[in-house]
Formats: structure tokens, sequence, C-alpha cells
């Protein structure tokens, strides 16, 4: 992948250093001006839809009678982060998803992990450096940039946010990402993701960008469908994936901490009763994860990123049930099983110790409630 970043940053502009003080300018400004935060999109000298908006419907999910009487605490991202989730999950109706939006600008830095134009920033890691780098070693005509702060931290938000994005980033220019630090290194399993995809990103630390695109692309429009499904078409295309019952999908103790209890025995009883296969994505390479959840009427597993690897070749009409802990419902992937014409259901456990339990046949009671 080195040589092709390489071979394409040269046919572009080519490799040049140059000396910037842009982070050092912006930091003085920051600490001593006191002005209010400029947003870098506001200095595009053209911004335009890239794709249409439109409108989707959000239908109830599966669930059973009292099982938003156990929710104690919630998140849901961008979308409705204070609301309690009940409304969501009892469905929205018609949505209206907002346009695919880009912005160019001119002269633009990229400097450990950040832009700089004039008097703004946009933070593409999560914490800026003590001493940023004031020399780059890239000059570029154009490139896009597809990668987000949120992306850069979670590897769930990578693969189901950053990754549709880069198709559009091949559109305008040369499609760019942050390069791997030892504060953010490259997800384990991202290399094999972006082989599978297709994609041959360059990664850059430091850089000028004659010309500069950026993106809005958070609707779940119908764009952001389609191109979220190419992908997933790509990876069914290089594994078997006949139609089976369903995959568990293990969490285990990795990332933020949503402890099941009874995670192999809510596991290994969809194992034995309802044929399903069980994978463990961490224990696991790329090719047999895709090729384990390919197939799969149903996704199951702990509301978490790990439950991507499955909704990535869940078919339309397919069926993804999220056990909950009781302290942190997520309503994510119903925005995600919407767009893309899936079910979504959900079980919330009770808590026990620093973790929660499921019900064995809660669970079996509301995969009934899934169409057959």
């Amino acid at each position: 992948m080195e040589s092709d970043v390489s071979e394409i940053i040269t046919a572009t502009a080519g490799n040049r250093k140059q000396w910037t003080l842009a982070a050092y300018r912006y930091m003085a400004r920051k600490r001593f001006a006191r002005n209010a935060e400029l947003n870098l999109k506001s200095l595009a000298v053209k911004s335009w839809d890239v794709a249409p908006g439109g409108t989707s419907y959000s239908p109830p999910a599966f669930f059973l009678p009292g099982q938003m009487d156990r929710v104690t605490g919630w998140e849901a991202k961008r979308f409705f982060p204070f609301e309690h989730p009940q409304r969501t999950m009892e469905g929205l109706g018609e949505v209206v998803q907002g346009p695919t939006r880009g912005y160019l600008l001119k002269d633009v830095w990229l400097i450990d992990g950040a832009l700089y134009k004039d008097n703004a920033s946009l933070w593409l890691s999560l914490k800026p450096v003590t001493f940023p780098r004031i020399v780059v070693d890239h000059e570029i005509d154009r490139a896009a940039v597809y990668c987000t702060q949120n992306g850069n931290t979670w590897f769930g938000t990578w693969l189901m946010e950053d990754c549709p994005t880069y198709a559009l980033a091949c559109d305008e220019g040369v499609p760019v990402t942050t390069a791997p630090s030892a504060r953010f290194p490259i997800f384990t399993q991202g290399p094999a993701y972006e082989d599978w995809f297709g994609m041959k990103p360059a990664r850059l630390n430091g850089a000028f960008f004659r010309e500069l695109v950026l993106f809005d692309d958070f609707s779940n429009n119908e764009s952001r469908h389609r191109r979220y499904r190419a992908m997933g078409e790509k990876l069914l295309s290089h594994v078997n994936h006949d139609a089976h019952p369903g995959v568990f999908i293990l969490r285990g103790g990795d990332g933020d901490l949503r402890l099941l209890r009874n995670e192999l025995e809510v596991a290994e009883h969809l194992r034995k009763t309802r044929g399903f296969r069980v994978i463990d994505p961490l224990k696991n390479d790329v090719p047999t994860i895709v090729a384990t959840c390919a197939g799969a009427q149903v996704v199951i597993g702990v509301e978490g990123s790990q439950l991507v690897h499955g909704v990535n070749v869940l078919r339309e009409g397919g069926s993804l049930l999220a056990l909950q802990p009781p302290n942190r419902f997520v309503s994510y992937y119903k925005f995600l099983t919407d767009r893309d014409h899936q079910n979504f259901g959900f079980v919330v456990g009770t808590p026990e110790g620093d973790g929660f339990k499921i019900d064995i046949q809660e669970v079996e009671r509301t995969l009934d409630l899934f169409p057959s």
C-alpha cells in the first residue's frame, strides 16, 4: 500500500518539504485572542449537494412488553442524545434525511491529525499533540479527506461511517486519511477490510493541499444506503453466502465495558436450539468472520462495535437483535437497519455485579417476533 500512496501523490504534486507554523499560530490565537471557534467548512470557496436528501421510514422495533421500563441510561449518538429511546423504538414514521454535502477549500494544511486554514481548524484525531510538526513532506494538488475524529477513535464508526465516505473521496481527488500513530494505531482488522473493499488511501501525518474537499456525510439518505450496501456486496463476493439461521457475535470484555455475564450461555443455547453460528471476532481473521456472518438471517450480540461485522453483510429483510445493557441503551443500529430495510429488535438485561444478565427465554420470544 505504501507504493500505491507514493504513486498517487507523485502523480498529483510530488513530494516537496514545506515549513509551516500553522498549528502554532492557531494555538496562539486560541490562547490569546479567545475568539470563538471557526468552522473550517465556513471558509469553503464552494459548497454543493453531493447527493440529495429525501425521506426514509422508521418502523417500530421488535421487543417484548416491559423492556423499556428497565432502561436506566442511554446514548443515541448525535441523533437524539438527550431523549429516552422509547420514542425511537416505537417507530418515528417518515423521517426527513438531509443531503450529503461537499466543501471545497484552498490552501489547507494537515498537521498531526488536524486540518488548518487561517483561523480555523478541524480535528481528525481525538487530541492535539503538544508540539506539532513544522515541516510537511507532501504537497498535493487536490485531495479529499474521508476520515473523521470518531472514525479514527472507534472501529465500528470507522467501518460504518468513514469507509462509505471513501467512495465520495475517490471521485474528488486523492483520498486521504490520517496516518497511524502511537496514540491512534490502525485498527487491527482495518487493513484486511480495506483490501476487500479495494480501498487504497493516502495515509499522511503532514501535507499541504492546494485544494481540499471535505464532506458532511451524516444523513442516512439513499446515497449512503447504496454505498454501504456496495461495501457489503464486495465482502460477499469473497465468500460463500448461503442462507443460515443466524450468527451470535461475541463481545466479551473488549472496548467500553458492556459485560454480559451469561454471554456464552446465551450463545451456546442458540447454537443448539436454532442452529446459530457463534464467532469471537477478536480471535478470528476477517475472512473467517465474513464467511461466518455471510448469509445470516439474524445477527445477535451485545450492542457494540463488534456487531458491525454481521451488519456489513446482513441482507435486506434480515434482522438484528441487540442485547442492551440497562444502563447504556444505544439506538445507533436502529437508524442503520431502518436505512437498509432490515428489522431491529432488542432485549434489555438486568444488572448483575459490574455487568448485566439476559433472560434466554426473552431472547427466544423476541426472535419469534421477527418476520420469518
